[in-house]
C-alpha cells in the first residue's frame, strides 16, 4: 500500500515538474518559423523573401517566431532565450530583431540586438506593436499585422547607417552549376567534346570550358574550380550516369537546389542560420 501511494506521489511530482517545464527554443530553419499553423506557405515565402532582401541589403538580419505559447515563462523571458540561442545578426555588428508572437497568450515581443538599439530603440518598438501589429492582430488577421510591422522594422532599419554586408561568396545564384538544366547542358556538351576528342580530353576540355565561363560569370576562384570539376566529372563518366536510368538523377535527389521551401513550419532547405549577433534585452512587448 505505501508502494502504490509512493507511487503516486511520484507520478503526481512529475506532472508537476513537467507542466512548469520552460517552453523548448525551437531550431532556427528559417527566418519565419511558425509553430502554429496560422501562416500560410504563402504569407511565409513573402515574409521570408522581404527579410532575405534585407539581409542582401543591409547585413542585418530579422526573423520571425510564432509559438502557441511561453508558459510558464513571460514573453520576455522566452524571447530572450530564443535570441541568445539563434545569434540573428552580423557577429560584433549585432544588426539582429527578432519578432515573438505568444499566440494563445495574446502577447508579443520585439527583441533587439545591441546594434540596432539606437534606431530601434524602446519607443519605437512599441509604437510598431500598438499603432501597426495589435490593431491587425484584434481583427484576426495575424499575416497582415506581421507583415506591417516586419515592414516597419526594415524601414527603420534601412535609416539606420550600418557596415555594409561583406561581399557574399555564395555564386549559386549567378552560375548555379548544380541546376539541373546547368547540368543537362554540361551533360550534353560534354558528350559532344568526349566524342570529338576522346574522353580525357573532351573532359579536360569541358572542365576548362565551364571552370573559365564561372569565373567569368561569378568572379570566384571556388565557383571555376567546382564548376570545372563538375563539368569534367559528368564528361568523363557521363555515359555511365545515363545508362544508369532515370532514377540515378532526379530533382529530389543530391543535385536539387538550395532554394526555400515555404510551408506551414517555416522551414527552409537554404540553411539559413544567425550570424553570431547578441542581444542585452532591448526592445517592447505589447499584448491585443
Amino acid at each position: 500500500m505505501n508502494a502504490a501511494r509512493a507511487g503516486i506521489v511520484a507520478l503526481l511530482l512529475c506532472w508537476a515538474f513537467a507542466a512548469l517545464a520552460d517552453v523548448a527554443v525551437p531550431p532556427l530553419t528559417d527566418r519565419v518559423v511558425d509553430q502554429t499553423g496560422t501562416l500560410s506557405s504563402g504569407d511565409i515565402a513573402s515574409l521570408t523573401q522581404a527579410l532575405k532582401n534585407l539581409e542582401t541589403r543591409k547585413g542585418s538580419q530579422v526573423a520571425v517566431l510564432m509559438v502557441p505559447t511561453t508558459q510558464p515563462e513571460s514573453i520576455e523571458q522566452y524571447s530572450i532565450r530564443v535570441a541568445e540561442a539563434w545569434k540573428i545578426g552580423r557577429k560584433k555588428i549585432d544588426d539582429g530583431a527578432l519578432l515573438v508572437i505568444a499566440k494563445d497568450d495574446r502577447k508579443l515581443r520585439i527583441e533587439v540586438g545591441y546594434g540596432l538599439e539606437g534606431a530601434l530603440n524602446d519607443v519605437t518598438a512599441k509604437r510598431i506593436i500598438d499603432e501597426v501589429i495589435t490593431p491587425k492582430f484584434r481583427n484576426g488577421d495575424f499575416a497582415g499585422g506581421i507583415s506591417a510591422g516586419v515592414d516597419r522594422i526594415i524601414r527603420v532599419i534601412d535609416g539606420e547607417r550600418l557596415p555594409a554586408p561583406a561581399p557574399t561568396s555564395d555564386w549559386s545564384g549567378n552560375f548555379d552549376a548544380v541546376n539541373p538544366f546547368v547540368l543537362f547542358a554540361i551533360l550534353i556538351g560534354g558528350a559532344i567534346l568526349r566524342t570529338a576528342l576522346g574522353r580525357l580530353i573532351g573532359a579536360i576540355a569541358a572542365g576548362g570550358i565551364v571552370g573559365a565561363l564561372a569565373w567569368f560569370i561569378a568572379g570566384s576562384l571556388a565557383a571555376s574550380i567546382v564548376a570545372g570539376l563538375i563539368a569534367f566529372i559528368f564528361t568523363m563518366f557521363g555515359s555511365g550516369i545515363v545508362s544508369a536510368g532515370p532514377g540515378t538523377y532526379s530533382g529530389s535527389g543530391g543535385w536539387s537546389g538550395g532554394g526555400s521551401s515555404g510551408g506551414s513550419s517555416g522551414g527552409s532547405s537554404g540553411g539559413f542560420s544567425g550570424g553570431g549577433g547578441s542581444f542585452g534585452g532591448g526592445g517592447a512587448s505589447g499584448s491585443w
